[in-house]
C-alpha cells in the first residue's frame, strides 16, 4: 500500500507513538513508517481514527509541519471516512503545507479490502505473514475494532429524500451536495465490498465524470431533475458494467446488466440462448430486448413469462435482436443508517443477490458451434 504513495518496494520498518516537539509543544503521531531500498529512504507519519473519530485540520496540519521539519515524505491518515481515488484529502489543508510533504488518506474499508484481496488470492508467500494477516483481517471484522464499513448516508439524507418525494428539491438546497457526496462514497464502498468477496479489484465506471467534484455535481443535478441516483461498477471477467439506479420518487432500486445477443440464429434461438444462461434465476427479473438500429427496448417482460413464451420478446419490426438487458427491481430502503429498511443495506444486499443470481452466470457468445452457440438450435 505504501508504494501507492511513492514509497519504494523495500524493507519496511514501523514505529508507534513517536514523540516530537514543535514550538515547545509535544506531538505524538500514532505511527511512523519507513521504507528503505538501497540508498533510498521514504518516511511517513501516520494518524489513525477509529469508530466515530474524526480527523481535524489542525492536527493533520501540525503533522505536515513536523514531517517537513524532519524531511519526511508524507503524512498518511486512516479513518472510517471513505474517499475516492480522485478525491482530495477529506480534511481541508493549506496547499502551502503540502509543497514538500504529501498527504494521503486511507479508509479502514480500503485496508480491509487489500487484506482480503491478498488472502483470497493466496498472494502471501510466507506462511507466518499469511497467518498474521488473517488474524488482522479477523480483528478488523470485529465490531469492537472500530474499523467500520459505510454505515450512514448523513444528516442531510432524510430532508433531501423527503424533498425528492414531495417534488420540492432545488439545486440550491443545502443538503444536496452532502447526499451526492455520500452516494459517491457508497459506490466506492460497494466496489471494495464486492471486490473483497470476489478477490478482484472492482472499479466505478467513471465515463466522462472522472473528477470527483464533476461527478458529484452530476449526481446532484440528476437527483434534482429525475429524482434518481445512478452509477455503474466494472467487474473483471463479467459481460459488462453493473448499473444501479435508485429512484427516490418511486422508492425502487434497480440493478441491471447488458449483454450482446448472438450474431447468428433465429430470434427465438437468441432468446433461448439468454434463457439458458439465466438458469434457475428468479422469475421476477426483467428482460429487455434491443434491436439493430435502435437504442430503445423493443420488448420488456418478466423472466417467468419469457420462459413460458420465448416468442413474446420478438417484435413485429423484423429487425434482428442485438442485445439483452437483465434487471432486478427491489424496494428501496429509506432510512439513513444500516440494517432493515435502510438505503445502504438495500443497495448492498441487492447487489450481492444480483451478482449471485445473474451476473456471475452470464457469458458472452463465443461465435462457435457448440458450447451454447445458437448454431446448435438454428
Amino acid at each position: 500500500m505504501t508504494t501507492r504513495f511513492g514509497a519504494p518496494a523495500g524493507q519496511i520498518t514501523t514505529f508507534i507513538e513517536v514523540p516530537f516537539n514543535r514550538d515547545d509543544k509535544p506531538y505524538i503521531p500514532d505511527g511512523l513508517i519507513r521504507v528503505t531500498r538501497g540508498q533510498r529512504s521514504w518516511t511517513a507519519l501516520v494518524e489513525v481514527k477509529t469508530g466515530a473519530g474524526e480527523l481535524t485540520a489542525d492536527q493533520v496540519g501540525a503533522y505536515l509541519d513536523i514531517a517537513r521539519d524532519q524531511q519526511f515524505d508524507a503524512v498518511i491518515t486512516i479513518s472510517n471516512l471513505i474517499t475516492t481515488a480522485d478525491e482530495r484529502h477529506p480534511v481541508g489543508i493549506d496547499g502551502r503545507r503540502t509543497r514538500k510533504v504529501a498527504v494521503h488518506h486511507l479508509s479502514w474499508a480500503d485496508i480491509r479490502f487489500r487484506c482480503q484481496l491478498l488472502l483470497e488470492n493466496d498472494l502471501v508467500a510466507d506462511r507466518t505473514q499469511e497467518y498474521v494477516l488473517g488474524e488482522f483481517f479477523r480483528y478488523l471484522d470485529h465490531a469492537r475494532s472500530g474499523a467500520q464499513t459505510f454505515e450512514d448516508m448523513g444528516s442531510s439524507w432524510v430532508p433531501v429524500r423527503d424533498s425528492v418525494a414531495a417534488g420540492t428539491l432545488l439545486p440550491t438546497d443545502r443538503g444536496l451536495p452532502s447526499v451526492a457526496e455520500r452516494f459517491d462514497q457508497l459506490v466506492h464502498f460497494l466496489c471494495l465490498h464486492l471486490g473483497g468477496l470476489l478477490g478482484v479489484e472492482v472499479l466505478p465506471q467513471a465515463g466522462r465524470r472522472a473528477d470527483a467534484a464533476v461527478r458529484r455535481q452530476a449526481l446532484a443535478d440528476e437527483l434534482c431533475r429525475q429524482g434518481t441516483l445512478s452509477a455503474a461498477l466494472r467487474i473483471p471477467g463479467t459481460v459488462g458494467p453493473l448499473a444501479v439506479s435508485a429512484d427516490l420518487r418511486a422508492g425502487r432500486l434497480v440493478w441491471a446488466v447488458n449483454i450482446d445477443a448472438p450474431r447468428q440464429g433465429r430470434p427465438t434461438t437468441r432468446i433461448r440462448w439468454i434463457l439458458r444462461q439465466l438458469g434457475d434465476a428468479n422469475g421476477n427479473l426483467r428482460i429487455e430486448s434491443f434491436e439493430q438500429g435502435s437504442r430503445e427496448a423493443a420488448r420488456a417482460e418478466l423472466l417467468a413469462l419469457v420462459r413460458q413464451k420465448p416468442e413474446i420478446m420478438i417484435s413485429d419490426s423484423g429487425r434482428e435482436i442485438r442485445a439483452f438487458r437483465i434487471s432486478l427491481s427491489a424496494p428501496l430502503g429509506t432510512k439513513r443508517g444500516v440494517g432493515k429498511g435502510t438505503f445502504v443495506t438495500s443497495v448492498t444486499e441487492t447487489l450481492e443477490k444480483f451478482y449471485e443470481e445473474v451476473v456471475q452466470n452470464l457469458r458472452e457468445w463465443n461465435g462457435q458451434v457448440g458450447g451454447g452457440s445458437p448454431a446448435d438450435e438454428a
